[in-house]
């Protein structure tokens, strides 16, 4: 969570600081409000490549899950199968 706060704050940052920019550049208000829909599109753009960076690497920390556990299910089934084994040897 801690990436998507920052990642979130630093898009925010430039955000305001181009639109401050573009406000205070001496432009008509024609070409100013150009620039702003031109910077909004490249915002939108940006926080969505951040959001499916974000996604693309949830769904990988899942599947490194997923195959840890199924590992250890599989190590915990062979063990168990041993200890199977080894009781029925005992008693026999």
């Amino acid at each position: 969570m801690s990436n998507t706060k920052v990642i979130l704050g630093f898009v925010a940052g430039a955000a305001v600081g181009a639109l401050a920019g573009i406000l205070f550049a001496p432009d008509e208000g024609k070409k100013t409000r150009k620039k702003i829909a031109g910077k909004a599109g490249d915002v939108s753009d940006s926080v969505k490549s951040s959001f499916n960076d974000f996604v693309d690497e949830i769904k990988k920390s899942y599947s490194n899950a997923k195959e840890e556990v199924d590992d250890l299910g599989e190590k915990a089934r062979t063990a168990l199968n041993s200890v199977k084994a080894d009781v029925k040897s005992s008693l026999s």
